[in-house]
């Protein structure tokens, strides 16, 4: 397994922006994600999805809490992927987690689904 190098987050205050990255460590062996995507979990919630995408199509999935409002894409170039969060409130707080995975899975949304995961970082939203 690798585990991802993760970006970004912060305090953020109520109403604003968060720019979180994710690419693979540079001594990684070449490897071929087919998905990749950003969670997220509270002491009180389990790991929820939060966004992913197809990096072969490019097509994006949402939870709905965060649709209309965020983006999620890739950057080919860097074997990057960079969600953005708009408008954030305090239920955006959490620890936000990237993950990938090698081969074709059924509900990009379940971590489950994952087998290379970051180590985390957290965007705390104050009022």
């Amino acid at each position: 397994q690798v585990q991802l190098v993760e970006s970004g987050g912060g305090s953020v205050q109520s109403g604003g922006s968060v720019t979180l990255s994710c690419t693979p460590p540079g001594n990684t062996p070449s490897v071929t994600y087919i998905y990749m995507g950003w969670f997220r979990q509270t002491p009180e919630k389990e790991r929820e999805g939060v966004a992913s995408i197809n990096l072969i199509s490019d097509f994006p999935w949402y939870t709905d809490p965060v649709k209309g409002r965020s983006t999620i894409s890739q950057d080919n170039a860097k074997n990057t992927i960079v969600l953005e969060m708009n408008d954030l409130n305090p239920e955006d707080t959490a620890v936000y987690y990237c993950a990938a995975a090698t081969t074709w899975i059924k509900y990009p949304l379940r971590p489950e689904e994952y087998t290379d995961w970051g180590q985390g970082t957290q965007v705390a939203v104050s009022t």
